[in-house]
Formats: structure tokens, sequence, C-alpha cells
């Protein structure tokens, strides 16, 4: 998969201020037990995000990236640093102030078996939030029937349980909830990871499909480099917590500069047996061991 994004929403605001802007991010998690050792798994991240932009974050496991997207979403403590959206400083909000920002801030989270309640109907999980809002049942259920719609899933999907979806479909509904108070920017934690290649590809296009049609931007958290390549427009790869390079989306996942990021390029297979064993040679070339 590979395209150059070039959306007229994003490019509209590459001048204005950006969306979401994380400065000098710090999380420390402490040992467990009087000897336990803390471990630094961010270590001055700055990031940026304009409105209706995806930025790749890239990198392999315990790069720090989850950590990044649970900073933002508040989830967990920031030992110093900064996250601010749309000019507010909210790394260190309070309980009622986060769920606020809920409405501006949405999740998708990797696993879409574990991510619904299996004892509610999609129409229950999709108005959940709704009427925390104040939504009237009416309007709720209006607001569901256009959700369902935005994400190509039939009516009468609303009366069903998440067990009789496929995992595709389940993270339709997940996006589909995700999307109910529209909000302005949703970080997406590995959410292609646990799918088939095919049902992956129907679900990249429809996020792309749903930022050109609302403008929402997304912090795009993934391993793969050949899926950051398809969705993103910029790129940040991580590596022991640190950003070590970023760029372009279709240059620093076609030419990359630093030697780790070409070792993650080149780990991505090919369909193409003769173009993947000198894929394999140059990655061994490289010092990194072929599993």
């Amino acid at each position: 998969m590979s395209v150059e994004r070039q959306d007229p929403e994003w490019a509209e605001h590459q001048g204005a201020p950006p969306l979401l802007e994380v400065n000098d991010l710090n999380v420390t998690y402490r040992g467990r037990g009087f000897r336990g050792r803390s471990f630094h798994a961010l270590k001055d991240v700055s990031i940026q995000v304009r409105r209706g932009e995806t930025i790749g974050l890239v990198g392999e496991s315990g790069s720090g990236k989850t950590t990044l997207g649970r900073a933002v979403l508040g989830l967990v403590p920031v030992t110093s640093g900064s996250v601010v959206f749309e000019g507010e400083e909210i790394s260190h909000v309070g309980g009622r102030r986060r769920r606020q920002l809920s409405r501006d801030i949405q999740v998708v989270f990797q696993d879409p078996y574990s991510s619904l309640n299996p004892a509610m109907t999609i129409e229950s999980i999709l108005a959940e939030p709704l009427t925390v809002r104040g939504y009237s049942g009416t309007d709720a259920r209006a607001r569901v029937a256009e959700l369902l719609d935005h994400v190509h899933l039939p009516a009468d999907a609303a009366q069903r349980y998440p067990r009789e979806f496929s995992g595709g479909q389940r993270q339709r509904v997940a996006i589909a909830r995700a999307l109910a108070l529209a909000p302005k920017l949703i970080v997406c934690d590995e959410p292609v990871s646990a799918l088939d290649l095919s049902t992956q590809a129907r679900i990249l296009d429809l996020f792309i499909d749903i930022q050109e049609q609302t403008g929402v931007a997304y912090l795009f958290i993934s391993h793969d480099l050949s899926v950051v390549r398809y969705i993103a427009h910029r790129v940040a790869v991580m590596l022991s917590g640190e950003i070590i390079e970023t760029g372009d989306g279709d240059v620093v996942t076609t030419n990359p500069t630093e030697p780790y990021t070409q070792r993650l390029l080149l780990a991505s297979p090919v369909p193409d047996p003769v173009g993947q064993a000198k894929r394999r040679d140059l990655y061994m070339s490289l010092g990194q061991p072929q599993k």
C-alpha cells in the first residue's frame, strides 16, 4: 500500500496554529516495590498535529508510541512537559475537564473484540456517549442511524450484538463510537493490527473517507510502516522513548535517513519472492538479524 496524502482539508490549515501540540514531554513509570527501578518511557518528546491532518507515529513494541497516545488522552501521568489542545494546557487537568475534553478528543483502540461491551446492543453502545451529553432518545437513535451509515454498516446492525459481527465490522462500530460526538482529534492506537490485510485496507480507506468528510485529525499509532505510508500526511518515528525522525509521510516511508527507520522499511514484506530476498539481504547488511 502506498499513497501520498495531500488532502485539501489538511493543506488549508497548514498555516494555522496546531490543534495539538506536545512539548518536551516526559513520562516516567515508577518501579514496583522498594528496589523497583523507574522506567523513562518518553524523553523530551515534541510533536504537532494540525486540523484535518494525520500524523503517523511508528515504532517497534516498547518504543513509547502508545504511551504518547495515552498521555494525550490523559490515561498516564505526565512527569514534565506539556500537552496543549486548542491553546489549552491539558496534561494535568482534573477529571471533570477531562470528561469535557472527550467531546473533542476520542480514541479507537487496537482490539475490536475487547473494546465493545458484549452485553450491549450496537445501538446502546453508540447512544451511550450521546445520552450522557443530553441527547433525547429520539435524537440519539437518529444519530446512531447516521453513524452506522457513515461507517457503511446496515441500519439493522443497531439491534444486534458485537458477537454477531466480524473483526472488521466491530472496528467500524468502534470508529462510529469515536465519531459520535464529532471530535476534532482521534487517537488511533494500532486500529488495524488485529485485522487481516484485506480488512485493513478497507478500514484505512474508511478512516481516509471520514477525514475528508469531517476534517477530523488523527494521531495514528502503528508498528507497520506500510500502514502509516498509506494514511499519514506526516510521520514521526519513535525509538526508546524518543522521536528520531520526522517529515513528510511519503519521504520518511520511502527514503528514510535514520538507520532504524531504514530497518523498519526493509522489514516490511513485499509480494514478490525475488524482491523480498533482496530486501532480506539488505536488511541483514544493516546489522539487524532477520527473524
